[in-house]
C-alpha cells in the first residue's frame, strides 16, 4: 500500500510558478489550491510518496 506525506505552502502571487517548481523537483505533485485563512492568499496541498525505509 502507498503511503504519503503532505505539506501546505502558501503561494506568493508573483512567484507562483516559480515555488511550484521547485517543490515539484522536490517529488511533490500540486493536489489543490485554496483561498488562504486570510481570504487574500492562496495555499497549496502538495503530497508525495513516502520513502519506504
Amino acid at each position: 500500500m502507498t503511503k504519503w506525506e503532505y505539506s501546505t505552502i502558501p503561494l506568493i502571487i508573483h512567484a507562483t510558478k516559480q515555488i511550484l517548481d521547485q517543490w515539484g523537483d522536490d517529488g511533490w505533485e500540486l493536489v489543490q489550491v485554496v483561498p488562504g485563512p486570510d481570504g487574500k492568499g492562496l495555499v497549496a496541498y502538495l503530497k508525495r510518496e513516502k520513502n519506504q525505509s
